[in-house]
């Protein structure tokens, strides 16, 4: 899957089901602090990614992302292995 097409998948949720204003979500965007979600939310999120690109993220993946960059980065990457 093309980073671009994960880049629109992943906003279109982010907007849509965590109510994350658009205009705040840019690559260099402190992924956290925007989103500002809480445990809770973490697992929605988690169940949302695999509906939406069939792979899970876990504790350990998020705990690398620090920007959206990183996050479409950790979708693209587990995209990749689930596909090699």
């Amino acid at each position: 899957m093309e980073r671009e097409k994960i880049v629109a998948i992943a906003n279109d949720f982010l907007i849509n089901e965590f109510e994350v204003d658009g205009d705040e979500i840019s690559n260099d965007a402190h992924f956290k602090k925007t989103l500002g979600l809480d445990s809770l939310d973490y697992i929605d999120l988690v169940v949302v990614i695999e509906s939406n690109f069939g792979i899970k993220l876990g504790e350990a993946d998020f705990k690398d992302i620090i920007t959206f960059n990183d996050f479409y980065s950790a979708i693209e990457n587990k995209i990749a292995q689930k596909n090699a």
